[in-house]
């Protein structure tokens, strides 16, 4: 744990790919999955506006908690015009929805707290069948990437 928490620290320190990290990735790494779905546009958005394409192409493994667009849109549109404006606060926020490591959802319901790479902890608990992060619900999980495993939720995280 403590050294993907370290590969995620290098990266961000300038181990970003070339051109900012905004290029579009390929292959099947998390940064690409999020590419190639319309559900998450406004979080590649956001993953390119704060310099992270590099962090979520590299080898990780790391678990993404990803918000779809319709959970971007709960967030109030000048919060989020101020968030998108503001690299760093931009970065803190979505390595919040990042765990170090590979975590998968029959591990994800066994846990009651996860630290992210933001350094932050998000509650995990389990209500009426379904996984709880904080107060997203996981409406999707497992997504297989080849470094690491995303599992989509219905609400922005905020730290």
């Amino acid at each position: 744990m403590r050294k993907a928490l370290l590969s995620v620290t290098l990266l961000l320190s300038g181990g970003a790919i070339a051109g900012g990290g905004s290029t579009v990735p390929s292959g099947n790494t998390i940064a690409a999955i999020v590419s190639n779905d319309p559900n998450f546009s406004t979080l590649l958005s956001a993953v390119q506006a704060a310099g992270l394409v590099g962090t979520l192409s590299s080898a990780g493994p790391y678990t993404v908690f990803a918000p779809t667009n319709a959970a971007f849109a709960k967030v109030p549109a000048g919060q989020l015009q101020a968030l998108l404006n503001n690299r760093e606060q931009l970065r803190a926020l979505l390595l919040y929805h990042v765990v170090p490591g590979r975590v998968a959802a029959a591990q994800v319901k066994g846990l009651s707290s996860a630290t992210t790479a933001q350094g932050g902890t998000l509650n995990v608990s389990t209500m009426g069948g379904k996984v709880m992060i904080n107060d997203a619900t996981v409406t999707r999980a497992d997504i297989r990437a080849s470094n690491g495993v995303i599992h989509v939720i219905d609400t922005v995280l905020m730290p």
